[in-house]
Formats: structure tokens, C-alpha cells, sequence
């Protein structure tokens, strides 16, 4: 029954949007983690940032989405390869955050700073950003139906009390006892085993 997702049990990432600024040789870094659930949000964002800094030379970002099975994307914005994305990236990375994006804007000081000057600049822009936030982990959860006849009520109550499972829902048929209840992934495998044990239980994943 269970699933390779089951094997991540939490997640975190930033609970507002928080800001960050780093300056070097007249060169002016603006940074920004924002919270978001998609590539569609993520690059709203950007475009957000984009309208409010328009005349910022670049625009540099990356972002982590997803709970277990994590997309990444970094971008340079015109600047050399891997001098800018990557390092803002690399601070999700360290961080182990998801479900955010990292964005830097870069006032052009007069002053080139080199490929290890920018590496440096938007990698402590962004970690200037992510410590004035603050991070939150959330616990990841499985969803089941459960499917029980009347006279199960005890042994189903003393089953979700061991593994502090949630009742979400809870109805009934002239059958038995239909519920919706979640249980934290950390506890899935043994759950699911002490399933098996209670003779016409019915347990399915909902999706």
C-alpha cells in the first residue's frame, strides 16, 4: 500500500516573504525569498519583481518546488554562466528549502567584480534574504479511507490513537463506519502494518 513518497516526511521552507541586501564595490544586491507552490506563482513573482525594479540591470533567480520529488530551475539574467542562478540555488540547496524562490536584483555599480565576485555577491545576497526569514517545517501527511463494520469502533479508535493519526471525516452506512483520517508519513510503514492486523478493516490511499 505504501508509496516511495511516504519516505519524505517533512518539508521546509519560508513562511513570508523576506528580503536581503548585500553591496560590493558600489554594486547594489537587492534579494528577495518568496514562498510559492508552482512554476506558475514562481515566475509571477518575477515578473512582480521585474515591474518594481525596472531599472535593475539584472534580475537573477532560482527556485525549488515540490515535496519529495523537488523541480529546480536556476537563471542567470545576462549575467556569465553559473556566476548568479547557481549560487542562489545553491543557498536553497543548503537551506533545504522547497516551495520558494530566490530572486536577486543587481544596480550595475560602475566596478566589475569578476566570476568569483558575482559568485560571492549573490550567493550572500541570498543568504542575507533567507536569514531575515523565517523558516517553518511542515509535517507531510498520507490520506486513507477507512471501511469497518460497527463492532470495530474500539480496536479502530486504539489503532489511530497509537499512531496519533487525524480524523478528517467521518460518516457511516448501514454497513459500518466510513472515515477519512491522515496519518504523519513518519508513521506510515507501521500503520499500515497494524492495518493488516485487524480482520475486516478496510484501508485505501486517497488520492
Amino acid at each position: 500500500m505504501s508509496e516511495e513518497r511516504h519516505r519524505f516526511h517533512s518539508y521546509r521552507t519560508i513562511a513570508k516573504r523576506s528580503e536581503g541586501l548585500f553591496t560590493d564595490k558600489r554594486s547594489k544586491f537587492i534579494s528577495f525569498i518568496i514562498p510559492v507552490e508552482s512554476e506558475n506563482e514562481a515566475m509571477a513573482e518575477l515578473e512582480g519583481i521585474r515591474k518594481e525594479y525596472y531599472d535593475a540591470r539584472h534580475a537573477c533567480w532560482a527556485y525549488r518546488i515540490g515535496k519529495g520529488e523537488i523541480r529546480e530551475r536556476a537563471n542567470d539574467d545576462g549575467e556569465p554562466s553559473s556566476t548568479a542562478g547557481k549560487p542562489i540555488l545553491g543557498q536553497l540547496l543548503s537551506n533545504e528549502l522547497t516551495d520558494v524562490i530566490g530572486i536577486v536584483v543587481r544596480y550595475f555599480g560602475g566596478v566589475k567584480l569578476g566570476p568569483s565576485g558575482l559568485i560571492n555577491a549573490y550567493r550572500t545576497a541570498t543568504a542575507e534574504a533567507i536569514a531575515a526569514g523565517e523558516i517553518v517545517e511542515h509535517t507531510l501527511y498520507t490520506s486513507y479511507r477507512l471501511c469497518f463494520p460497527f463492532d470495530l469502533i474500539n480496536p479502530v479508535m486504539m489503532l489511530l490513537r497509537q499512531y496519533e493519526a487525524q480524523t478528517i471525516n467521518n460518516d457511516a452506512t448501514s454497513e459500518g463506519h466510513l472515515w477519512d483520517i491522515r496519518v504523519a508519513n513518519a508513521n506510515v510503514e507501521d500503520f499500515e502494518a497494524a492495518t493488516n492486523k485487524i480482520y475486516q478493516l478496510e484501508v485505501n490511499i486517497n488520492k
